[in-house]
């Protein structure tokens, strides 16, 4: 999350996933799947992506 509040870019695209996953499977992605689909191969950054968004 910015200093103004708002989302980055990859930030919104984290959400968006975490979104439709949860509406096509019922439960929440891996953080696997979500670098899958937002094009991040490391799961460390998606894990920190993720921590910035708590």
């Amino acid at each position: 999350m910015r200093y103004d509040g708002t989302l980055s870019d990859r930030q919104e695209a984290i959400m968006r996933v975490i979104r439709s996953w949860i509406f096509e499977h019922g439960q929440g992605p891996t953080i696997r799947q979500i670098g899958e689909r937002v094009g991040l191969s490391s799961t460390s950054s998606v894990a920190y992506q993720l921590g910035r968004l708590a």
